[in-house]
């Protein structure tokens, strides 16, 4: 005798943001929910690279999560909604370092302040005094190539995304990227 199996259903693909953004513009909170938790690292990832700072971080992230919220009626799909998001969590950032009267932008030392992550005492020490180097170096370049920089190697967007969230043609986020990785060569030889 044969037993029949009934196929088990396919599991749901997960919406695409256009799907969540309008959905939650009709007052699917489900839905803003989840396109929030979806950009939550990018966001708070780009908050500290340019703060250096993980509370500044964190205030600067809540703070874009909130006027993305309030402003979620007027994004016009221009973009995509997490490079929208990244603008605004970049002119956050801005904010936040304008209120502290600081400047410090990238936060790569810790990346190794994670236990495990290099093998012995002395590799993380030089590890460490090299990423802060880096770290140094990268906040020394000026505010768009500063952006271009981090957007590009840490955010891993394409030349568009950063020219609007700098605010600059796609030709301008080329080339500001291309001197700040210039320059970053020049100062870390």
């Amino acid at each position: 005798m044969n037993t029949i199996v009934s196929p088990r259903p396919a599991p749901a693909e997960a919406p695409d943001d256009a799907a969540l953004v309008e959905r939650a513009r009709a007052g699917d909170r489900p839905a803003l929910d989840v396109l929030l938790t979806r950009h939550l690292d990018a966001v708070y990832d780009l908050a500290f690279r340019l703060l250096g700072d993980r509370d500044l971080a964190q205030d600067a992230a809540q703070d874009a999560f909130v006027n993305a919220v309030r402003g979620l009626q007027r994004f016009r799909g221009e973009a995509s909604f997490r490079t929208w998001l990244l603008r605004i969590a970049a002119n956050a950032a801005r904010s936040h370092a304008r209120r502290r009267g600081r400047r410090r932008e990238v936060g790569i030392s810790a990346l190794w302040d994670r236990p495990g992550d290099a093998p012995d005492p002395a590799e993380r020490a030089a590890m460490r005094s090299e990423a802060e180097r880096v770290e140094r170096a990268i906040a020394a370049l000026p505010e768009k190539q500063r952006l271009a920089v981090t957007l590009r190697l840490y955010q891993g967007l394409d030349y568009a995304a950063v020219a609007t969230i700098i605010g600059s043609t796609e030709g301008a986020a080329r080339v500001n990227y291309h001197h700040g990785i210039k320059r970053l060569r020049e100062m870390l030889q």
